[in-house]
């Protein structure tokens, strides 16, 4: 066999876009070569480790890539998103979404932003704001509609241009506003890594979201990032870290808030499962106060403004988490109204939640009828194609119930749990 000719190095301006972006992303956090190594063998998952080749060879993967030699492919575009808390298609720059399909739809509306941009002859400009805070809440009102891995994608398109237009002229309050979009798209964007059990790249955009919080001084968004890590420890079994989080989102939160609400509603969530019922009971009071004076929003399925509705779905799997009678009923109501049109458009994710309260509570109540039921609607959770990886946990915890009690269905639903947790990412909605 001829040798292997070498490689041509390539000029600094020939480099490709994504080349350059791995090697400063590598050099900002500084970090060498071996230990980019490191960091991605050890993002990879047990599977994928077994098929990854020595640390000298994936020394000269990286090599290669950062000099443009060749594109990464899987898993190693995971897991470079996976270490720098970057999704794939802002960090590789191919806008391919997780079905395999290009993001169309929203490069045609930021291609329309940025004609209007030019347009207005300003280097940001008002209606160039103006339709980026609108696409914000979009994404949030598609939130609990979208599978998270293509929400992800799309979310991330938006902050790779909200950076662009940083390094544009503007004023200080532009500035503001830009910084305010890209803490919304940020917080989002943690929420469904989160969604995704990528814990790692949640957490990178957490910090990020809370940077910039800090920097456009908007309270609300620093509360929700306190929220959603408290969500995040309260699924990996936490509850401490989760109560403490959660008041401290309180307390960063303007008075009243969604954030606010949803902090205090968190908090509830804690003290049940650390079977504290007094503290429980108190904090469901006080977001049934703060409740009580809103009226529905607009557009009550935005993620970040809180609908009343939401309120006693959070009460359902409280009470449950609680053992507390009142569990079902509560879950009843709550599954009723969101697979109707009564409180707004249906929330099948919501419901598929509900469902999972209505069977632990069930099960608590120890009756042969109700816990037939219990395996009925814990099996048309399962296979709804609706659950979240972050919200595998609670399906667990049914399924352990029913095991417990020996039911004839806890093998169904053992392998129905099985084909649920397979697949390395699935659609859905966390809590």
């Amino acid at each position: 066999m001829s040798p292997r000719p070498p490689e041509v190095p390539v000029a600094a301006e020939d480099l490709p876009a994504w080349a350059v972006r791995l090697r400063a992303e590598r050099r900002d956090r500084l970090w060498s070569q071996r230990e980019m190594a490191r960091r991605l063998f050890e993002a990879a998952d047990e599977g994928t480790r077994a098929r990854l080749p020595s640390r000298e060879s994936m020394v000269r993967r990286i090599k290669a890539y950062e000099a443009g030699h060749h594109h990464p492919d899987d898993p190693y575009r995971v897991l470079y998103a996976r270490v720098l808390g970057v999704c794939e298609s802002e960090l590789f720059g191919d806008g391919v979404r997780a079905d395999g399909r290009r993001g169309a739809v929203v490069d045609d509306e930021l291609d329309a932003m940025e004609l209007a941009r030019r347009v207005a002859a300003s280097d940001v400009g008002a209606e160039t704001l103006e339709r980026l805070e609108a696409a914000v809440d979009d994404l949030a009102v598609a939130y609990p509609g979208t599978p998270p891995a293509e929400l992800l994608g799309r979310t991330c398109r938006y902050l790779a241009y909200v950076s662009r237009l940083l390094g544009a002229r503007k004023t200080l309050a532009e500035h503001r506003r830009l910084l305010v979009a890209g803490g919304w798209l940020s917080l989002l964007a943690a929420t469904c890594h989160i969604d995704l059990r990528q814990f790692p790249a949640g957490a990178a955009r957490l910090r990020t979201a809370a940077r910039l919080a800090e920097h456009a001084e908007h309270p609300e968004i620093a509360a929700w990032c306190l929220e959603t890590e408290a969500w995040q420890v309260l699924t990996a079994g936490d509850y401490r870290h989760a109560l403490s989080l959660s008041q401290g989102a309180q307390r960063v939160a303007p008075k009243g808030s969604s954030a606010h609400i949803q902090a205090t509603a968190q908090e509830g969530r804690a003290w049940a499962r650390l079977g504290a019922g007094p503290q429980t009971r108190d904090a469901l009071d006080r977001v049934a106060r703060l409740v009580a004076p809103l009226a529905t929003p607009d557009r009550p399925e935005h993620h970040y403004r809180y609908d009343p509705a939401k309120s006693d779905a959070y009460t359902a799997t409280t009470l449950s988490w609680l053992g507390d009678p009142a569990a079902e009923p509560y879950a009843r109501g709550v599954l009723a109204r969101l697979e109707s049109t009564v409180d707004g458009p249906p929330r099948p994710r919501r419901a598929v939640s509900a469902r999972l309260d209505l069977a632990l509570a069930l099960l608590a109540a120890d009756q042969s009828d109700q816990s037939d039921e219990a395996g009925h609607i814990t099996l048309a959770a399962l296979t709804s194609g609706l659950l979240v990886p972050s919200n595998h946990w609670r399906a667990a915890e049914v399924i352990a119930a029913v095991e417990a009690r020996r039911m004839s269905r806890a093998t169904e639903l053992r392998e129905a749990y099985r084909e649920l947790c397979a697949p390395a990412g699935s659609s859905g909605h966390s809590a």
